[in-house]
């Protein structure tokens, strides 16, 4: 089975500690993102899973090989730059073979051929980097990288020099590309957008700690602190206090969980402290039947939906609708008791 196991991981730079106590896995073919604000370790972790960076403490096991002493050459990982790093004075084809140098060459050329057939360049390979566009140009750094057949792909914000336009779609093509190949990857960005849409699984960063690992889904829809769900996506927290051990009371009324309720942590409430439940906007429902509980205080028109403000008692929620709705006008808002996430 393939795997990337880091235990215990530490890196440090001129007595200041860069990464710590990092422990992660994954397996197969999963694709890894590291995710988190500038600073926060994550562009580091890549370069030492690479060997660019002296390891302090811990390992990182590769398909059951320990990388502590493999040199760069011979780890078997390929590795695509935010810049794309291609040779200009290189042909597409001559850049793709970059690292088949002791491959003979008709093997070089078989292997060309595919990696080009693979990216959907096989009509450009004779053309330079310049003659490319960007998102053309990044699929010439993934022919390249898979070409030395790599156990793990690693990646330094692959995405943000593309046009927005073709981003996603490019994001979708590298996706099905590594599944196909059956590559594991690990990449970095700041956007947890494109974290979303690539990754299988997610690891949170913050100050050179994981902060939370699992699946984009779980990580959204289940934070652990304010600081993943914060990062993650827009919400409000609202007031509520716990009426008994499955209901809470709040200014939209009782939001009743599926069981015994707990902080978003997992740990039990403090009945002493102040307790607030994050509401996401697509947790809430706005209706205009029903008895009035909100009024709208702003909108905004996103296209496919329209976003509202709502004012709830002394609160402000944000909420989508469909329903074109003026300012002003008194609501109905609910929330989904499905996704109760509890705070201090």
């Amino acid at each position: 089975m393939k795997s990337l196991q880091i235990n215990h991981l530490q890196v440090c730079y001129a007595q200041q500690t860069i990464l710590q106590d990092l422990n992660l896995q994954i397996q197969d073919d999963d694709i890894l993102c590291l995710l988190g604000a500038s600073g926060c370790g994550k562009t580091t972790l890549l370069k030492a899973i690479a060997g660019l960076v002296p390891l302090t403490q811990g390992t990182i096991v590769l398909n059951q090989r320990d990388l502590s002493q493999v040199p760069v050459e011979q780890r078997k990982i390929g590795m695509i730059f935010q810049d794309y790093a291609l040779f200009p004075h290189l042909t597409v084809a001559q850049n793709i073979a970059f690292g088949l140098g002791k491959t003979p060459k008709t093997a070089q050329a078989e292997i060309v051929a595919e990696m080009a057939a693979l990216v959907q360049l096989s009509a450009f390979l004779q053309r330079y980097p310049h003659e490319l566009s960007g998102g053309q140009q990044q699929r010439v750094a993934i022919a390249r990288s898979l070409a030395c057949k790599p156990d793990l792909l690693l990646l330094d914000e692959p995405f943000s020099n593309i046009d927005s336009q073709v981003r996603y779609q490019l994001i979708e093509e590298m996706k099905g590309i590594l599944k196909q190949q059956q590559v594991s990857a690990v990449f970095v960005t700041h956007s947890k957008e494109e974290a979303f849409v690539f990754a299988d699984k997610l690891a949170l960063m913050e100050q050179g700690k994981i902060v939370q690992f699992g699946e984009p889904v779980e990580l959204y829809q289940r934070p652990h602190s304010r600081f993943v769900a914060d990062f993650l996506g827009s919400g409000s927290y609202l007031p509520c206090r716990l009426s008994d051990p499955q209901t809470l009371e709040s200014e939209l009324g009782q939001l009743r969980g599926q069981s015994v309720l707990t902080l978003a942590n997992g740990q039990p409430i403090d009945r002493l402290k102040p307790l607030f439940c994050l509401l996401r906007p697509q947790m809430l429902q706005l209706s205009i039947t029903g008895k009035p509980n909100a009024t709208i205080i702003g909108r905004h028109f996103l296209g496919h939906t329209f976003e509202y403000q709502l004012k709830v008692g002394e609160q402000q929620l944000s909420v989508y609708a469909q329903d074109n709705l003026a300012i002003g006008r008194q609501v109905r808002l609910a929330a989904q008791s499905d996704l109760i996430n509890l705070f201090h």
